[in-house]
């Protein structure tokens, strides 16, 4: 039975978390139970992949409340945020009431005297029953309390970033036609924020704040454990060690905590009892979703597995092509990326084939064939001839 604020203190928190599927630490377990108590906002920061979208589902699930999610997007207007005006229903009582209407203005005087009639009765449909709204009044005039989840907020403009200040402290909402509608219910609100962008200090200052990384080893291996992926214990806690590795190459997207789970099942249905450069090699694409952080995962994972070990040809090169493996040419990956400029470069460089590729000595790869004025003139004629009547 859950109390007023949802939690007893800290370790009932921490107990229900675990037993919804989220491990929390005890600072994320301590935070979480604060911002129940306080009734405070939470702002979750960090690296996308380390479980801030999922902390709000689980909080959902635990507490008993109903999740309501906002996606923020770049051009993301208040309209899709907090509410918008019904306009084709209200067309549709305007046609239907039409005759309505026309008695009201039957008897005026002139069309100043129409107008303001017409005026009189804006409140009619202006009101709630022509008011769509969206997740934020959603979860202010929600008569059951919820979760809200704001995700992603450092995706959408300054402009609705400021939209929401009003909702963050006093959780209400000012409607010009209506008013100002203010929470029955207080919710849980939850923004995350991958840190694409600054946050303003406004937004910040109303929002207990924590900042989640990828857990340590031990955390993520118990993760894993309790997902029942059917991987060994000691496979299990290999491949998080190898994806921890794969995390410090500077990926475009690093391996997210899930996506640690996705390849330990992969590898469970596969049968392997053994984990070599080839069959992780093979999966690798579970885990690394850019085909040229897919290059660079796998020179290294070699390295990450096994200083002995290989990696299949086919996955050194781009769609099986070998990128120029074979043909005298070597990548260079020392400086931690890879974008085909250095190779493409190499091979304008002048002089870089033999002699008989550019049909006699001495010429390079700059030098021109060289025709005398006659043999124009004649190709030129040649030319002419051939082409067909206009």
């Amino acid at each position: 039975m859950t109390t007023p604020h949802g939690f007893d203190d800290v370790a009932d928190a921490r107990t229900r978390l675990e037993g919804a599927g989220y491990l929390p630490d005890d600072r994320l377990a301590t935070t979480v139970f604060l911002t129940t108590r306080l009734e405070k906002p939470l702002l979750l920061e960090g690296p996308a992949g380390v479980g801030k979208t999922q902390l709000a589902a689980s909080l959902a699930e635990v507490t008993g409340r109903r999740l309501l999610r906002l996606q923020c997007y770049e051009g993301q207007d208040e309209s899709k945020a907090l509410y918008e005006w019904d306009y084709g229903k209200q067309l549709l009582y305007t046609q239907i009431l039409r005759e309505k209407i026309g008695q009201v203005v039957a008897d005026a005087k002139d069309l100043t005297e129409s107008v303001d009639r017409i005026a009189a009765q804006d409140s009619v449909f202006f009101s709630e029953r022509f008011l769509a709204p969206r997740p934020l009044l959603e979860a202010i005039t929600s008569e059951q309390p919820v979760v809200l989840l704001i995700d992603e907020v450092d995706r959408a403009d300054e402009a609705l970033e400021a939209v929401l200040l009003e909702l963050l402290s006093e959780f209400q909402i000012s409607i010009p036609e209506v008013g100002t509608v203010r929470a029955e219910q207080l919710p849980y609100v939850l923004l995350t924020s991958n840190n694409t962008r600054d946050l303003s200090a406004a937004l910040k200052r109303r929002c207990l704040h924590l900042f989640l990384d990828y857990p340590t080893a031990e955390r993520e291996l118990e993760i894993v454990r309790s997902k029942d992926t059917g991987l060994s214990e000691a496979l299990a806690r290999r491949l998080v060690e190898i994806v921890r590795g794969l995390r410090e190459l500077e990926l475009r997207k690093a391996p997210s905590i899930s996506e640690t789970i996705d390849w330990a099942r992969t590898l469970a249905v596969l049968g392997v009892g053994e984990l070599d450069g080839e069959v992780l090699g093979q999966t690798l694409n579970v885990v690394v979703k850019y085909e040229r952080d897919l290059l660079r995962a796998a020179q290294a994972l070699p390295r990450l597995v096994d200083p002995n070990a290989t990696v299949p040809d086919h996955l050194d090169g781009h769609h099986g092509h070998g990128h120029g493996h074979g043909h005298g040419h070597r990548h260079d990956h020392d400086d931690g990326a890879h974008d085909g400029v250095a190779t493409r470069a190499s091979k304008d460089e002048p002089g870089r084939h033999d002699e008989s590729y550019y049909g006699a000595a001495g010429r390079g790869a700059g030098s021109g064939r060289v025709v005398s004025a006659d043999k124009g003139q004649r190709s030129f004629a040649a030319g002419q001839a051939r082409r067909r009547p206009v």
